[in-house]
């Protein structure tokens, strides 16, 4: 039984692992932008991001398989032009984790950067830093403890992904097989006694992220309540 679950869990946490830095650079590139920048239909942009943590993850899983597979432009061109097979592959269960793990790190950024204190960059563009430099050395240090709480959270989420990475990779055991849809073939023959021990790691380990993402947005409170 240990055997059969340490392969989903081990690709499961791989693909959560990558599917969590591709959602936060994007989403504190996005996250700094919105906090940053007023634009007219910024209200617009930022519904269209948070769009997948409220659509349903078939509907998200389709709309990938539009833009992903082999028939689309974008499909044939990775295909043809790096070698680039996104669906029935675990890259495409990445792709389908990430994007629905973006919006939990992109709203976490940019509250985390709106917090920083505008008088604090101002004085550090006074000392002659560029944006670069800014935020490297200010804006996200004061940001880091909401982005990594964003980040953990986004970790769990891309962890329990069923839908939209059922939908993109398939369930290829060994190959694509999640932790998710593992539960949701044991279930399906049967097999009470592997849901029951898949669903308790799975449980344990979402729960130890969470209890992580609380400590860290604890401890940054604390820290901006100190005199």
């Amino acid at each position: 039984m240990l055997e059969a679950a340490l392969t989903p869990l081990l690709l499961t946490l791989k693909i959560a692992a990558w599917a969590t830095f591709l959602a936060a650079v994007a989403g504190v590139a996005a996250g700094w932008l919105l906090a940053r920048f007023d634009f007219a239909g910024r209200d617009i942009v930022d519904a269209m991001l948070l769009l997948p943590m409220v659509m349903p993850p078939t509907v998200l899983g389709y709309y990938l398989l539009v833009v992903l597979g082999r028939r689309s432009a974008l499909g044939h061109w990775l295909e043809t032009n790096l070698g680039l097979e996104l669906v029935f592959s675990w890259k495409g269960a990445v792709i389908a984790a990430a994007v629905v793990a973006f919006p939990l790190v992109f709203k976490a950024a940019r509250a985390a950067f709106e917090a920083v204190d505008r008088n604090l960059e101002s004085a550090g563009r006074t000392l002659g830093y560029n944006e670069l430099t800014l935020f490297t050395r200010v804006t996200f240090p004061l940001a880091w403890r909401g982005i990594a709480a964003g980040a953990m959270l986004a970790f769990a989420r891309a962890m329990g992904e069923f839908g939209a990475t059922l939908m993109v990779a398939g369930n290829i055991p060994g190959r694509t097989q999640t932790m998710s849809i593992a539960i949701y073939e044991a279930v399906y023959a049967g097999d009470d006694a592997l849901a029951n021990y898949l669903v308790v790691i799975a449980s344990l380990v979402c729960v130890v992220l969470l209890v992580m993402a609380s400590a860290i947005v604890k401890r940054g409170h604390l820290r901006l309540q100190r005199p």
